[in-house]
């Protein structure tokens, strides 16, 4: 990556902020940067998001603004430059929902009714305009990258794709594929922030929505619940699909193979793209939560909804041994010790 340090300085300099504090907050599976800023009592966070990768700032501007305007909490723009990719932010504090479940399992309901009724909230309003619209079949393209590219590092080869991508189709048309709404995409633990000062959904700090697109009322709720990173007590995903059911009017029975088949199409996305950045962009550490991921792909394909494509996986796709992992990390181009 060129050099950004110069254009990062300028912009801290028009900002007033070039005398800040700067300390590294977090990167993530993209080209993002974040670094804290304090200047004397005064915190911001700078966003340094470089143009012309997959994550647009221009989109997390806009998206950040939409989620404003609905009474949610995402971070303020302080001052941007989208054009060169770097946005100063308002600061939310370091209450995010994976560190506080760390020290205090218990508060995981409310946490996370909380953060059901945000979605809740998001998806009774309009989206905003121009937001991608894929088509049942393009989700199921996605989801097969288990095969292309997760299964091909297990095994030296990739799976003929049409039967999965046929099955993974007919399930999505099915059972998750009427109106859409806004999803985030992301929406998990380690992206929600508790800010107990505030009220209602409010209290929801939102992080990495810049991906936002159009989708099924689901989709937010199975990241949330079957989230890669943690697990979530199996009392609390019952209990907060069955609080989003009946927020949104839902029949029950039709909802959890809606729920089920977008988790099983997130699952196995997820696969793939934890074996990707493995063997193409070098960071093995998302090979650990692989068993995670097998685990609740499992899970969903355990329903009766979708035991073609249950069959089908059973065929074709390796599970997330120890050996299956170690071969894959053997063909990550940085060694884990560097």
């Amino acid at each position: 990556m060129p050099d950004r340090e110069p254009l990062i300085a300028a912009f801290l300099t028009r900002t007033g902020w070039d005398k800040a504090d700067r300390r590294h907050l977090a990167g993530d599976a993209s080209d993002r940067r974040y670094w804290r800023l304090r200047r004397g009592t005064d915190t911001a966070v700078l966003m340094d998001n470089p143009p012309g990768g997959a994550d647009d700032p221009a989109a997390f501007s806009a998206m950040a603004r939409h989620l404003a305007a609905l009474g949610l909490s995402p971070p303020r723009l302080l001052a941007e430059d989208t054009a060169l990719g770097l946005l100063l932010l308002e600061d939310l504090g370091d209450g995010l929902f994976a560190r506080l479940l760390v020290t205090d399992p218990d508060a995981e309901p409310r946490l996370y009714a909380a953060a059901v009724d945000v979605l809740v909230q998001l998806q009774a309003a309009p989206p905003p305009p121009g937001l991608p619209n894929l088509s049942a079949r393009d989700w199921a393209g996605a989801a097969a990258m288990a095969l292309s590219v997760y299964a091909k590092a297990a095994t030296g080869t990739a799976p003929d794709p049409a039967p999965f991508t046929d099955s993974l189709t007919h399930a999505l048309q099915t059972h998750a594929d009427g109106p859409r709404v806004l999803i985030l995409r992301d929406y998990h633990a380690e992206n929600l922030l508790w800010l107990p000062g505030r009220q209602g959904t409010a209290r929801v700090g939102l992080l990495d929505f810049q991906l936002g697109q159009l989708g099924q009322p689901g989709y937010d709720l199975v990241s949330l619940l079957q989230d890669a990173r943690r697990d979530v007590r199996p009392a609390t995903e019952t209990a907060m699909i069955a609080r989003f059911a009946a927020a949104t009017a839902a029949d029950p029975e039709s909802f959890a193979a809606h729920y089920a088949t977008l988790g099983a199409q997130r699952a196995l996305r997820i696969l793939g793209v934890f074996a990707r950045l493995c063997t193409v962009a070098g960071k093995p550490g998302y090979l650990r939560l692989m068993p995670r991921v097998w685990g609740q792909l499992r899970q969903n394909l355990a329903h009766p909804a979708l035991a073609d494509l249950r069959a089908i996986c059973d065929r074709v796709l390796p599970d997330t041994s120890p050996a299956i992992l170690a071969r894959i990390e053997a063909q990550c181009p940085i060694s884990p010790s560097r």
